[in-house]
């Protein structure tokens, strides 16, 4: 099942979010601060980020930064209110895959999750990890084991890898 996580500071934005993405068959996982979002982020590998740029702790600007230097493969979608040009482009530069403003249309970010998990989906499941004699390297998380132990790598050495 394809997991989304929304890192959104508004309890009844969040409920909204997740009622509707649970409906249309994706699992949902919840962040309330940007510092909780990174953290659930890198410990349950999301298929998408829904996440908001105005919130406590971390604002999602310095979230997005930090969960693509450490899985530049995980698609995030930038939710907020602010809608000027300058903070759509630093969003998309800083790694977004998408920006959208509130209010928003919940149909039309459905299909936007939609368009940029087809487009983030390039390998089957399937294709996602491979072993190697004792190494194994999963795609999907950008991690790699030798003998079970991880091995620590840079985001830029793992997409030379």
């Amino acid at each position: 099942m394809t997991k989304i996580l929304i890192v959104e500071d508004e309890p009844n934005m969040v409920a909204g979010l997740r009622d509707n993405f649970e409906f249309e068959g994706y699992e949902v996982l919840s962040a309330y601060d940007g510092s909780e979002g990174l953290e659930k982020a890198l410990a349950n590998s999301p298929d998408l980020v829904l996440l908001d740029v105005m919130m406590p702790k971390m604002s999602g600007l310095d979230v997005c930064k930090q969960l693509k230097a450490k899985r530049p493969s995980i698609p995030i979608i930038m939710l907020t209110a602010r809608g000027q040009e300058i903070d759509k482009v630093v969003g998309l530069e800083l790694g977004a895959d998408d920006y959208v403003t509130k209010p928003f249309s919940i149909r039309e970010l459905v299909a936007r999750v939609k368009a940029v998990l087809r487009r983030s989906h390039t390998l089957p499941k399937e294709h996602d990890r491979y072993s190697f004699s004792d190494v194994e390297v999963d795609l999907r998380t950008c991690r790699i084991a030798r003998a079970g132990k991880q091995i620590e790598f840079s985001a830029m050495e793992f997409e030379l890898l």
